[in-house]
This record gives structure tokens, sequence and C-alpha cells, in this order.
């Protein structure tokens, strides 16, 4: 992927087999964020090829790759102020069923709606704050509730973009936490700069330099 004479995306050939974690790492400038745009489809490549799950995404809108199990989270949280966690978590049920229920209803009384939200809220620790308006909660747990966000769409593989970033160590290792049961059952791609929550989460790293991965390999190598 080119940007004027910026060439972002250089040739990368990455590989995620079903059910590992594997981290991107490098530094700022590196590409990682307009890798994992590509991969979502926010970013149209200049030229290459996405699969995912053995089909070619690579011309599939945003959309319909989270139709098909793709979701990610932002560098920068993007979230409904205003509303509850449920409420922003219920938002993203009702946008993966693909339907508004009974117009004339109230969504707030809408079981279909509110009980998956609970349940998701629930598997990333923040079951007590369902009822907290998101502008009143943490940076951690705005953190927390993207990822939530990201579940309630039944994905088959989360995009992670700097989940720790601007975490004190508390609200690290909560999420560390968190993400070690959800490798249990998805598979992740994560682009952290927090060297010690990647080197705690990954079984396969790559190094991305300069839009190229420079290289790959296990936590220890």
């Amino acid at each position: 992927r080119r940007f004027g004479g910026v060439l972002a995306s250089d040739g990368i050939v990455l590989s995620v087999p079903m059910g590992e974690l594997h981290a991107i790492i490098g530094p700022n400038g590196a590409g990682k964020t307009t890798l994992i745009g590509q991969l979502i489809g926010e970013i149209v490549p200049n030229s290459g090829t996405i699969a995912f799950a053995g089909n070619d995404i690579t011309a599939l809108a945003t959309y319909q790759r989270s139709v098909m199990g793709l979701a990610r989270s932002f560098q920068i949280t993007s979230l409904f102020p205003d509303f509850t966690a449920l409420d922003n978590v219920a938002l993203a049920v009702q946008a993966h069923a693909g339907h508004s229920f009974r117009f004339w209803k109230n969504a707030r009384e809408e079981k279909a709606l509110r009980d998956p939200a609970r349940a998701v809220l629930d598997r990333v620790g923040l079951s007590n704050r369902a009822d907290t308006v998101v502008s009143s909660m943490s940076h951690g747990e705005h953190r927390q509730l993207e990822i939530a966000m990201a579940l309630a769409t039944k994905p088959r593989m989360l995009l992670l973009d700097e989940p720790m970033a601007g975490m004190g160590p508390e609200e690290s290792a909560r999420m560390v936490k968190t993400l070690l049961e959800l490798k249990k059952e998805y598979t992740i791609l994560l682009i952290e700069h927090d060297m010690e929550a990647v080197f705690a989460l990954a079984d396969r790293i790559s190094v991305l330099v300069y839009g190229r991965v420079i290289a790959t390999g296990l936590p220890a190598d």
C-alpha cells in the first residue's frame, strides 16, 4: 500500500494459523495500523491478496468481512460516550444481527439485545459496570469495552490495535488476563508496544519495519 511517496506496506507476507495469537511489533511509522486497516477493509491495498478462512476477501467491504468473522479494535477508542456500557455492546449485537427488531419498542427492553450484551461484558470483566455511562468510565475500561463490542459481533478472528495504549500497570495486567482467556477461543492478531504484554501473550511475533516483515518467530527467538 502506497500513500504518495510513502510505501506503508511493502510486500508483506504474513500467515496467522487458526487458534494462534500473533503479535506485530515495530517502531512508530512501521505500517502496523495500515496493515490492520487493509485486513479489515478500511484501506484498499494497491496490490496483493488478502485471504481469510480460505476465501479471497481483498475486494470485500468492511461489513462483509465482519459478517465473515473479522472484528477489530482501534488504536483510539471509538465508543458512544453518552450511552451506558451495556447500550454500547447492545448496539454491536444489533448491528451484527442486521435488523432493528420491533421499531416502536424501546430497544433497552429487548432481551435479544441485552442478554448477549451482558454476557459479553461479563467475559471482559465489566459486568458490574453495565449501567455506567461510558464518559464516566476509566480509559482502561474503555479499552475493555471496545473488545466487548468486537466480541458481540461473534468473530472468528480479532484484530487488536494497541489495546494497552495509555494504560497504567494495573489496567495493563487486567487486559493481559482478559486476552489470555480470549486466546483460548479466538485467533488474534495483536499490535502492541507493551513488550511485557507481547511476550506474555504471543505464540509468534512478527517484526514490521518500514512496511516490511523483517523477522517472524517464537517469543524466545
